[in-house]
């Protein structure tokens, strides 16, 4: 036999404490359980509280399979299953296509990466260049302009001028579209790890309410029950044989 007021031993240590407390939400709720209507009448919940610490090992057992299942799915939320890990081969490994394929994917990242590095100096410098030239020429044609006699150069260079600016405003253009299409070909990559560890805690706590919900119903209300029945002597819990 367990001693009065032990806490349940076969329960995980951070368990036992969560086990009183749901004892002590029955019995401070038990006035308002028809069922339980003889506690304070002959048997107080001082005395009830340590047989039903008492017969822990017996209520428990009506919940098992739901404290199992709590316990199981904690400690997946504590102790996540580590990703799988990248193939590594030694230097000296001789799976056949392995260091060619390594080397044709490295070729084809770097060709990638230096691909997409002058395009994205010459998205940058092109419209700086050509609006440098462009303010040049217009600048140059029309300070000609304003000689006396007009020589007749100054019209081709303002010209140039302003093709120049066309080609800048083309640029800037280019340059926007192809920052858009990027943004769409590489959206943001949702990181899950949140949300699975969102989804896991939800479950937990389903898991703990299950636990709760079977201790009470199933363990704790039909050992009171017996113990509070008028012609019983001692409390006959109806558990699972």
């Amino acid at each position: 036999m367990y001693g009065y007021g032990s806490a349940p031993r076969h329960l995980l240590s951070e368990d036992r404490q969560e086990y009183e407390r749901i004892l002590d939400d029955v019995l401070r709720s038990a006035p308002e359980r028809p069922e339980l209507a003889g506690v304070g009448q002959w048997l107080y919940p001082e005395l009830l509280r340590p047989m039903v610490l008492n017969a822990t090992a017996l209520i428990t057992v009506a919940a098992a399979s739901e404290y199992q299942h709590y316990v199981k799915i904690r400690n997946e939320l504590r102790h996540p299953a580590p990703s799988t890990p990248s193939s590594f081969h030694e230097p000296g490994s001789t799976e056949p296509g392995t260091g060619t394929m390594g080397l044709v994917a490295s070729m084809g990242e770097a060709s990638e990466t230096t691909g997409a590095g002058v395009g994205a100096v010459a998205a940058v410098l092109t419209p700086v260049l050509t609006g440098m030239a462009s303010a040049i020429f217009l600048l140059v044609g029309y300070l000609l302009k304003m000689v006396d006699p007009d020589p007749g150069i100054a019209k081709t260079i303002v010209t140039t001028g302003w093709v120049f600016g066309a080609v800048t405003a083309a640029a800037i253009l280019a340059a926007v579209v192809g920052l858009l299409l990027t943004a769409l070909r590489n959206p943001p990559a949702l990181d899950a790890g949140p949300y699975d560890d969102l989804d896991l805690t939800k479950e937990v706590a389903r898991a703990k309410d299950a636990w709760h919900d079977a201790l009470v119903e199933r363990g704790i209300m039909p050992f009171l029950r017996d113990a509070l029945a008028p012609d019983s002597t001692s409390p006959d819990f109806g558990g699972p044989e």
